[in-house]
């Protein structure tokens, strides 16, 4: 059989095919997959054919053959598993970081990891419109700026904004640019914030990263303290990244709510049993108004034991509250 100006390309086409259309639910006969390939101006025969699949599974497919009377071939070996590429969409089209434009990019480009057929299944658990999504198209571009950042040890630059009613930006310091040390990116209630070190107050800060604007990386290296930076113990004593004093709290909880204290506070607290129905935890937090909010919302399960001001400052908040609902 003459060989055709394409047939150089036959293994590039079979490898396309193998990964596209088919699975371990969708396989291709050799007639079908001979008609393919003369569909691309491509002529071959079985004989061949079982000598190229042989040879993309030695580059790392793995061809498997059907039990049916007339035989399938498919792919077996792929980067993720269906239900992994579904984790992966579930986290991309709830994130309230990632604009709306780029979900749906981001999810077009996971879907290419796996067959068609697959990727049909994906589609049909995307649910976008209506999602709350930052409006700032350069997150993803603030992202990797700060990474170079940290990997290059400067310092960078940037203008930080928040909304107003009239949902326009309305810039911090009348517009000047922060100058900050970045030490980490962490993820916290579904956004992306830079966590800097402030070496003029000689303390940590973050900001929202869809946020910030006009980063430039600078010349000068970032001051930062020596050791690690423990990003966890950051997290688990910062509520809803709301900074405050931290202090070391004693609190009081019923038993019904140790899996709500473990999921806030970590697995490495050590509750102390206080009678037959509570139990008692002393742990660093960043006291706040989200600190309090977030023992409000516990309701009389949960209680600040000590130290005596800030209980006295919770309770003064919830005075406050009482008297614009009355």
């Amino acid at each position: 059989m003459p060989k055709s100006s394409n047939q150089k390309l036959k293994l590039l086409y079979l490898l396309k095919m193998f990964l596209e259309e088919t699975d371990e639910n969708n396989s291709l006969t050799m007639s079908e997959i001979i008609l393919k390939l003369k569909e691309l101006g491509i002529n071959a025969e079985r004989k061949s054919l079982y000598d190229d699949f042989e040879q993309l599974n030695i580059f790392g497919l793995d061809i498997c053959k059907t039990s049916e009377k007339i035989p399938g071939y498919y792919n077996l070996a792929t980067q993720f598993e269906l239900p992994e590429l579904k984790l992966l969409i579930d986290a991309v089209q709830s994130s309230k970081f990632v604009t709306e434009k780029k979900s749906l990019e981001l999810i077009s480009k996971i879907e290419k990891l796996t067959s068609r057929h697959n990727a049909g299944k994906l589609r049909r658990q995307v649910y976008i419109a209506n999602r709350v999504k930052t409006r700032n198209e350069k997150v993803f571009y603030n992202v990797d700026k700060i990474y170079d950042a940290i990997g290059e040890n400067k310092k960078i630059s940037f203008k930080y904004f928040n909304y107003t009613i009239e949902k326009e930006k309305l810039y911090r310091k009348d517009g000047r640019e922060y100058e900050e040390s970045p030490v980490t990116l962490m993820w916290d209630d579904e956004n992306y914030y830079l966590v800097a070190y402030n070496s003029k107050h000689s303390n940590y800060v973050h900001y929202r990263v869809d946020r910030m604007e006009n980063i430039k990386i600078l010349t000068d290296e970032r001051t930062i303290p020596d050791g690690h930076f423990d990003t966890a113990h950051y997290a688990k004593k910062v509520f809803s990244m709301f900074s405050g004093e931290e202090t070391l709290v004693t609190m009081r909880f019923d038993n019904s709510l140790i899996n709500v204290a473990f999921d806030r506070f970590g697995m490495d607290i050590t509750p102390f049993k206080d009678g037959d129905n509570h139990f008692i935890i002393k742990t660093g937090v960043s006291v706040s108004q989200q600190f309090f909010g977030w023992i409000a919302s516990l309701g009389a399960r949960a209680e600040i034991v000590s130290p005596e001001n800030v209980r006295e400052d919770f309770v003064s908040m919830m005075n406050d509250v009482l008297k614009i609902h009355k």
